[in-house]
């Protein structure tokens, strides 16, 4: 059974809520470790008679701090406490909803990155009708890249389509502007080549609106593009859940049983928080789920499962193999 080391500390909700997604997953049968400040979580497992372990770190890295100087300045924090949990062998994977950029710096200094991989990527689960994700990589971690960054995306999000959502040979899309080879800027035309001659199932060029469509099982571009996307994305679905429910509210006597249901079923395929929970960082030694600042109990308990789904499947091991034979 995968051991998980979960950051508890720095997230836009409270620890409270944290643990709460915690005690869920532990019932779920996943074994966890909770990192962060003792006094804070004892308390909360405590009121509800639940025992887990629990590794003091008593320093926080804020939303707002540089995370390159946070972690360095604070050794005691509750991330680089439980990377140290995982690059030590205590814990198989990390998983934190605190500050993406501290979590990403922590896990390529502490836990390190697999050989050839200059730039670990955050590779975001995008839902689609199919009820298996498109994978976005990069979701922010490298604002800027180069071509051959753009390949090493492409066959870690590949072996992640493989491994965690049983795709048999993962369709390959780069984000760009139009299908045609010769569109979008120099770094999409030249990547258009590289992917052709790389070691997966390239499909070609793909517009945004194609994302959630079944065209490619995983979407490669820059960080910066793709963090916009998901966004994106992210409100779209708030919107439309809002305007459906607010439709149904308007009705006379409420919304009907079968219609609520059909409501439900429709959030599950299109809301983050239900449908993964976290996004992994692809690159480093093991596996690392980064979850929204502002993540419920849900998205824990989800963001959870998605790092033991990666340890299960060998995730960092096959994926070590895969970049050497790219």
């Amino acid at each position: 059974m995968a051991r998980i080391a979960l950051d508890v500390m720095g997230t836009d909700r409270g620890p409270a809520e944290i643990v709460a997604g915690a005690i869920m997953a532990a019932g779920a049968g996943n074994e966890l470790v909770l990192v962060g400040d003792r006094e804070v979580i004892e308390p909360e497992l405590t009121a509800t008679g639940a025992d887990l372990d629990v590794v003091h770190a008593p320093d926080v890295v804020g939303m707002g701090e540089d995370p390159a100087r946070a972690v360095r300045d604070k050794p005691r924090s509750s991330i680089m406490v439980a990377a140290r949990l995982v690059a030590s062998g205590d814990a198989d994977a990390l998983v934190s909803a605190g500050s993406t950029g501290a979590a990403m710096t922590a896990a390529s200094i502490v836990i390190g990155r697999l050989e050839g991989i200059q730039r670990p990527a955050i590779a975001t689960p995008i839902p689609r009708a199919t009820g298996i994700p498109t994978l976005v990589l990069d979701a922010g971690a490298n604002l800027e890249v180069k071509p051959a960054h753009l390949v090493r995306f492409a066959v870690m999000g590949a072996l992640v389509a493989e491994i965690v959502y049983g795709i048999d040979r993962p369709r390959v899309g780069l984000l760009n502007i139009g299908e045609e080879p010769s569109k979008g800027r120099e770094v999409e035309r030249s990547a258009f080549g590289l992917l052709e001659e790389a070691p997966v199932n390239f499909v070609g060029n793909i517009e945004g609106g194609d994302i959630p469509g079944d065209v490619a099982d995983v979407v490669v571009t820059d960080g910066f593009t793709g963090n916009v996307v998901l966004k994106t994305m992210e409100g779209t679905a708030g919107l439309v859940l809002a305007l459906v429910s607010d439709a149904f509210g308007r009705r006379p006597g409420g919304i009907p049983g079968e219609m609520l249901r059909v409501v439900e079923e429709v959030r599950m395929l299109i809301d983050p928080e239900l449908c993964a929970g976290g996004a992994y960082l692809l690159g480093t030694r093991s596996g690392v789920v980064i979850g929204h600042g502002s993540s419920s109990r849900n998205a824990v308990f989800n963001a959870v499962g998605l790092a033991a789904e990666g340890v299960k499947g060998g995730l960092s091991e096959r994926m070590e193999r895969g970049l050497a034979r790219s």
